[in-house]
């Protein structure tokens, strides 16, 4: 998964980082937009985890979210 994809189609992708990590607010979310960064460093902070731990979880989420792309309309 490149990040530059995910931030480029945030809209699409925020529900399923939500859905990852339920203790993400609408606030969270915004303030993530899409940075790979952004979302391992409020892991770590909302859910109290080492910055190892924190991004293991986006290493997995991006594993099983790998092939995900969002529908291309014309």
């Amino acid at each position: 998964m490149h990040w530059d994809i995910v931030q480029g189609n945030w809209q699409y992708f925020k529900g399923k980082v939500k859905a990852e990590w339920g203790k993400l607010t609408d606030d969270h979310i915004d303030e993530i937009a899409g940075k790979r960064d952004q979302l391992a460093g409020t892991l770590q902070r909302l859910y109290g985890v080492t910055k190892e731990e924190a991004e293991l979880q986006v290493r997995r989420f991006e594993a099983h979210n790998k092939d995900d792309r969002p529908e291309v309309t014309h």
